[in-house]
């Protein structure tokens, strides 16, 4: 019942969301478009900013599924960018209503878990041991907000341009560049 709760109060918001920007929504609605009282929605998240946050991650983890190995993470990059075609009301309501600060906080917590899904896969293939946590924490970091400031960018101008298109032109970038990152900070240690 608690997870059939949660998924009311998420589409709740979305709908919210197609009608207007996330500052100007309130737990209420959300409440009364779902038909619970408050004490419900609080039962299950402390604010707004946390229903947010699981509603996006939940999308995200039922459109990722399989697709966060190195061998299909363009698929996963993919399916993110599509879910947020798909959902376009949902995040432009929330870009709108929101500090851009804020937005890349939720896009890195929902694109952070494939990237280091695909650092560890690579590092394990190449048989390297010798990279720091730290090391790896690095390189996880920086493709996660590589990749976040991409769709940033591309929501700010109105998601215009195809999904497949902007993983096409990101492609060449990535391919055999995590494997040279980590062998690089291999040979350091």
């Amino acid at each position: 019942m608690s997870e059939l709760t949660k998924k009311a109060l998420a589409f709740s918001l979305k709908e919210l969301l197609k009608e207007r920007t996330i500052n100007k929504i309130t737990i209420g609605d959300i409440c009364g478009k779902a038909g619970v009282r408050r004490q419900t929605f609080y039962y299950h998240f402390s604010d707004l900013p946390e229903l947010v946050e699981w509603t996006c991650y939940t999308e995200v983890e039922s459109v990722l599924k399989e697709n966060r190995t190195y061998q299909n993470r363009e698929e996963g990059f993919l399916d993110i960018f599509k879910l947020a075609k798909d959902e376009k009301s949902f995040i432009m309501n929330i870009y709108h209503g929101v500090s851009i600060d804020l937005l890349q906080d939720y896009l890195c917590k929902l694109t952070f878990p494939l990237l280091k899904k695909v650092v560890d896969e690579v590092c394990a293939s190449l048989n390297i041991d010798d990279v720091s946590e730290s090391d790896k924490g690095f390189i996880e970091r920086f493709y996660t907000i590589a990749f976040v400031d991409i769709l940033i960018s591309w929501v700010a101008k109105g998601m215009k341009e195809e999904p497949k298109d902007i993983i096409n032109h990101l492609s060449p970038l990535v391919k055999g560049t995590i494997a040279n990152a980590l062998k690089a900070y291999s040979c350091r240690n």
